[in-house]
């Protein structure tokens, strides 16, 4: 589980399907009203108080990705409400440890990785040149490399996918940036099959 700050009000959590595994949810749990997925979030809270200093009491918008083969991705936002009626609570409310919350839950096939290092960027490509029909967008990002594919014809050639992710994981690292993000705040470097070209070129 890897927890990071965006904003003040904000942050990112990461969690591999082994996290989810150890603990005995199914991805689907992730969707249905279930207690571990209620211990969990209150063991991400937890953590993320002892780790940021994010204190997670008041109101919570709670968006969740679920990214293929690499994991869920979970963003907690805190609802600037007036802190003031807080002062109206009885010593009963404050008692309950339960979190407000809003969740919105969406899946997305991209999958998404980032690199440090151009060499292991070429590298990776062309390890994967020969398993893609198409070869995905190249973004640069904070000083990242993002490349990210649709998993096109993959569904039907499971081995050859798992090869992918695979790879992927060897040379880089999931990342849970959007692409509107990577659109808005990133700059495009290669706009179609950047694979391809990647390998064309180096």
């Amino acid at each position: 589980m890897k927890i990071e700050r965006l904003t003040p009000d904000k942050i990112r959590i990461f969690l591999t399907f082994d996290d989810l595994t150890e603990r005995g949810i199914q991805k689907e749990d992730m969707w249905r009203e279930v207690p571990k997925v209620h211990e969990l979030f209150s063991e991400m809270m937890e953590q993320a108080y002892s780790e940021l200093g994010f204190d997670a009491s008041g109101p919570l918008a709670v968006e969740v990705f679920a990214l293929p083969a690499q994991g869920m991705v979970v963003i907690v936002t805190k609802s600037r409400m007036n802190s003031s009626h807080n002062q109206n609570h009885t010593d009963e409310e404050d008692d309950e440890d339960v979190y407000e919350m809003e969740v919105t839950l969406e899946e997305s096939d991209l999958i998404s990785y980032a690199f440090h290092d151009f060499e292991d960027l070429l590298s990776m490509a062309k390890v994967i040149n020969p398993l893609l029909v198409d070869g995905g967008i190249l973004f640069s990002y904070k000083n990242k490399w993002i490349l990210q594919l649709e998993p096109v014809d993959m569904e039907e050639k499971e081995s050859r996918y798992q090869a992918l992710i695979a790879v992927l994981s060897e040379y880089g690292e999931a990342t849970s940036v959007t692409r509107a993000v990577l659109e808005e705040y990133g700059k495009i470097i290669i706009a179609d099959d950047a694979v391809k070209v990647l390998c064309s070129y180096f």
